[in-house]
């Protein structure tokens, strides 16, 4: 059961493309207004003392920091107004434990993690680094429902997962159905998440939608013409889901006002 905030829970997930250039742009004040719970971050690409002290300590929130060792590169954190009340980094795999891209905290009746799955590049290394992670990871996925279950708790796994499930989840998807992030394999990887153990809780609350997309490339005018992808996903236990009652992109109203090339995806869970 979920118990936050006499049962509302709001989380956001974003990838925040380098947090000191998104605390520059508007981050900091985008973090202070926001009425989220919970907010994770990807691609943090900073160590706690490269991050500037609004955005390392601000008031009202206990933050998690899970930098990769290889300096500036990915890096995942959780922003939490309740103190977590047990905080994991990695999941247990040999190769990206120290990689920054997992960290999950527990809060009352929910665990909540941060998720920056490698973005891969077909006919290279990082596409094969890319599917090492996915098998490993899908293994852990099953593992924690199994443990979270067992604890009667609730499972919400936030992040950029660097894959577009279906061709609603981007714009040009005949264009990219030879490239990494919507190749057969990888959308029928994802597919089995869904399909048997979790839940796309955005996707589920809009079926029928094209997008919401949540990442634009900087490039021509992508975010004007929303030629976008969706591939930042809140994946959730059934249960949860089922406590999902809004869920939605928080986009920038202009492309001069994105302080990321990326969007925060927010759902509001309630009792």
């Amino acid at each position: 059961m979920c118990r936050y905030r006499a049962g509302v829970l709001t989380v956001t997930s974003v990838n925040v493309n380098g947090i000191r250039a998104a605390a520059k742009k508007g981050f900091a004040e985008w973090l202070a207004e926001t009425g989220a719970d919970v907010v994770c971050l990807q691609e943090v690409r900073a160590e706690a003392a490269q991050i500037p002290d609004e955005v390392r300590e601000p008031d009202g929130w206990h933050v998690v920091l899970a930098p990769s060792v290889a300096k500036g590169r990915a890096g995942v954190a959780i922003y939490s107004r309740r103190a977590p009340e047990r905080v994991q980094t990695g999941f247990g795999s040999d190769e990206f434990d120290t990689s920054g891209r997992y960290v999950e905290i527990d809060l009352p009746g929910v665990t909540v993690a941060s998720l920056y799955l490698p973005s891969g590049e077909v006919g290279t290394e990082k596409q094969d680094e890319k599917y090492r992670f996915m098998a490993e990871f899908r293994t852990y996925l099953t593992e924690l429902k199994a443990r979270a279950a067992a604890d009667g708790r609730e499972v919400v796994v936030c992040g950029d997962w660097n894959i577009a499930h279906q061709e609603a989840d981007l714009k040009n998807w005949r264009a990219n159905r030879k490239n990494s992030g919507f190749l057969p394999e990888e959308r029928d990887w994802l597919g089995t998440v869904f399909e048997t153990e979790y839940v796309d809780v955005v996707r589920a609350l809009h079926p029928d939608a094209e997008g919401p997309y949540s990442w634009w490339s900087y490039r021509g005018r992508a975010f004007d013409n929303d030629t976008g992808w969706r591939i930042d996903y809140q994946v959730v236990t059934p249960g949860l889901a089922e406590r999902a009652v809004k869920g939605f992109v928080e986009r920038a109203a202009t492309h001069e006002e994105r302080w990321s090339d990326h969007a925060p995806v927010t759902v509001v869970y309630g009792a």
